[in-house]
């Protein structure tokens, strides 16, 4: 009988130690798939800084480099103008890449740096204690915002893959979920396009994914992944810009 499923060749042997619901264990899946799929093994590096996805050295195996909070953008801008030949991606949080690292996110993505950005947004800082990020969405409750995000007192959520489409720099950036198999699907589908974009030297290439945080957000697993439906309400899900060719929802 032909095997149909096995473990990709990237992913480590390792139990996610992710608390249950969260979906950085799907995306760490769909990315080493995507690794192997296109032949980087031996070429890619990853970036992660703090938060949850600095434990990406656990999961994926392949060169890993632990960048200072935010900085990540900054590291992989060094490492791919020194090593053109690398294949460089970022993983890196909401609060890590849009909040203190925005400067560097935005600049990297506005110079049109070949690396490929990855933003896992759950819309709160998970590690560190549950704290109110920049996509924190209006009335959620975080430890910094007991009482609901309020835009009179700590304003909008900053929606990164709109405000990315308009830099000139970017070749491809898009948003999508993985909170069901469709999605999951199409998932792999963009971040395989991300990765062709360093490929092909297009520019920088961003994908935002919509991720869960069941602790924070206080839901079981199941009410969180529901939840990210109401999050694909105020952050659409979609292709944004594509130098491959045109723009499309998902």
């Amino acid at each position: 009988m032909p095997e149909v499923f096995k473990l990709p060749k990237s992913l480590k042997k390792n139990i996610f130690h992710y608390c249950p619901g969260c979906h950085h264990s799907i995306v760490h899946r769909l990315l080493c798939e995507v690794i192997d799929e296109l032949n980087l093994r031996d070429r890619a590096v990853g970036l992660a800084s703090i938060g949850c996805a600095c434990f990406l050295y656990f999961y994926i195996d392949v060169d890993i480099v632990e960048a200072p909070h935010g900085r990540s953008c900054s590291v992989a801008t060094g490492m791919k103008r020194a090593r053109p030949e690398l294949v460089v991606f970022t993983y890196q949080g909401d609060g890590d890449f849009a909040a203190i690292g925005l400067g560097d996110s935005l600049h990297a993505a506005s110079r049109g740096e070949s690396i490929t950005a990855l933003m896992i947004n759950n819309t709160v800082y998970g590690m560190t204690g549950g704290q109110l990020s920049p996509t924190t969405v209006l009335q959620q409750k975080t430890t910094t915002t007991p009482l609901g995000r309020d835009p009179k007192r700590e304003g909008f959520p900053l929606k990164m893959a709109e405000v990315l489409s308009n830099f000139e720099g970017v070749a491809f950036c898009a948003r999508t979920a993985v909170n069901t198999p469709k999605r999951v699907i199409e998932t792999k589908k963009l971040l395989k396009k991300a990765f062709l974009a360093q490929l092909e030297n297009r520019g920088f290439s961003y994908l935002e994914i919509l991720s869960t945080c069941p602790v924070n957000w206080k839901m079981d697993a199941l009410s969180a992944t529901k939840h990210v439906d109401k999050l694909i309400e105020i952050f659409p899900l979609g292709v944004f810009k594509d130098t491959f060719g045109g723009n499309s929802e998902i």
